[in-house]
């Protein structure tokens, strides 16, 4: 048993983490949220580009279906003496299922552009000053997450790809990311993104602060499992042998492809990213509702088995997977994901301060899942 962490680890994390926390215990206290009408959203896009491209128009606004996190609009800009060109704007509710800083995701995909394919981030309202909550407008890239063929699903969750696509999106998947681990965030310009350079456990012990004390704001139901993993988790805190960019919430569901040549036009929601452990980034990758069981076989986000995925990792990046670090991040994710549905979710919808209560409520039925998979990892044997 590690001895028991001092007042300043316990309090250890990113500054915008902080922030972010301050800003959701504060907005517990505020009134129902409601969604912007189309209406109004064309009234503030078009108050907004008067100033930023003057005699502008704005048309054909609509709003993107699904989304637990962020309202989301197409719309049509035209410039003077030019074509209309297509954007998306990604703007907060009042709370979200995960609390997460527009500028960060701004800095991330201008980091990456011409690195991995990403969307172009073109105007960014960091405090909400012009659309009320922080805002960020990209251009949008033509795709789609899932086969047309996969019907209702929740994009990512359980998406069979089928033979063809698996076989066209396999070597894409695995070193697009291998090339957001590659990219030298030491000369990138990320100024909100700090650096877990203290010690070998600080960026482990910031990821672990950040969503623990998410969980306490929130208020969720805990289960004894859940108090289980989170101890476990307060008392095994690896080293992190070599910090990367990682992107935080990468699998299936959210890229983009085109489904007739199978390439991938686009690397989305950024918005969990920070400079940490890529073994994080792999014990997200390989969580089950992630993936797909086919004949008993488990693959990972429908592409690889796990220890094919992690095979490949290793011979393609020359990078050694620690099991005992990868099953910490294995625990850490179940955990992560139990939070997000059970207690941010559920908050969000209970306050009305999001516009998809239905969708965060019926989300919060998965609790049951997550906890089933802590039960599950925590009882493996750790590996040496």
């Amino acid at each position: 048993m590690n001895a028991p962490a001092s007042r300043e680890e316990t309090h250890d994390m990113e500054a915008v983490h902080a922030k972010l926390l301050e800003k959701r215990r504060v907005s517990r206290t505020l009134p129902p949220y409601r969604a912007a009408l189309n209406s109004e959203v064309v009234e503030t896009l078009n108050r907004f580009f008067a100033s930023e491209v003057p005699g502008s128009s704005v048309s054909d606004v609509r709003r993107v279906g699904g989304g637990a996190s962020k309202e989301q609009f197409f719309f049509s800009l035209t410039a003077p003496g030019g074509d209309a060109e297509r954007y998306i704007l990604r703007m907060d509710p009042r709370a979200a299922i995960t609390q997460t800083d527009r500028r960060r995701e701004f800095e991330a995909l201008k980091a990456f552009q011409g690195i991995v394919p990403a969307p172009e981030p073109i105007w960014l309202d960091a405090e909400g000053e012009h659309f009320g909550e922080p805002a960020v407008i990209m251009r949008t890239v033509n795709g789609v997450t899932k086969p047309s063929d996969a019907g209702l699903k929740v994009s990512g969750l359980g998406t069979s790809l089928g033979t063809d696509l698996r076989a066209k999106l396999r070597d894409q998947f695995i070193d697009n990311l291998i090339a957001v681990h590659a990219l030298d965030w030491r000369t990138a310009h990320l100024p909100s993104f700090d650096v877990a350079d203290g010690d070998p456990k600080q960026a482990a012990r910031w990821s672990f602060n950040y969503w623990r004390d998410l969980w306490r704001a929130d208020e969720g139901e805990t289960r004894p499992i859940f108090a289980l993993a989170e101890q476990w988790l307060a008392d095994n805190l690896p080293d992190t042998a070599e910090l990367v960019f990682t992107h935080g919430d990468y699998r299936t569901g959210n890229y983009l492809f085109d489904e007739a040549s199978g390439r991938v036009t686009a690397i989305l929601d950024w918005e969990m990213a920070r400079i940490g452990d890529y073994h994080e980034d792999l014990g997200w990758v390989l969580m089950q509702i992630f993936g797909t069981f086919e004949n008993g076989r488990f693959r990972a986000s429908d592409l690889f088995e796990r220890e094919e995925f992690i095979t490949e990792y290793e011979r393609r990046t020359g990078r050694s997977v620690n099991r005992r670090t990868l099953h910490y991040y294995d625990v850490m994710s179940s955990w992560k994901t139990y939070i997000i549905v059970a207690a941010n979710g559920m908050a969000a919808a209970r306050a009305q301060h999001n516009h998809q209560d239905v969708l965060l409520t019926f989300l919060a039925t998965t609790g049951a899942m997550f906890a089933d998979d802590l039960c599950r990892l925590l009882g493996q044997e750790v590996p040496s």
